[in-house]
């Protein structure tokens, strides 16, 4: 679903709000459903590696990683990045 533009605006500021919010809430409900696909998908990878006698991390993979975020987001991104990470494997 794309943005409320200015053309596609509701008759009152009040309706436009409520439709902006309510495609937050759309975001919202996919940015969560994503962070826990990728968190169980993370939570597999490691289970693989160790069972395959890798370690639980690759510190490569988690650098680069931050460094997309960082350069996509800027320092929110890193912050951003090191939550991820840390859901897909758990505190270091």
């Amino acid at each position: 679903m794309a943005a409320i533009t200015m053309e596609q605006q509701p008759t009152s500021p009040d309706e436009h709000i409520a439709g902006l919010r309510s495609r937050i809430d759309e975001i919202d409900a996919a940015l969560i459903a994503l962070w826990k696909e990728r968190a169980a998908i993370s939570q597999q990878v490691g289970k693989t590696r160790i069972a395959a006698g890798g370690t639980r991390l690759v510190l490569s993979r988690e650098r680069e990683i931050l460094e997309r975020f960082s350069s996509e987001l800027g320092a929110d991104g890193t912050q951003l990045a090191l939550l991820i990470l840390r859901a897909g494997r758990g505190p270091l």
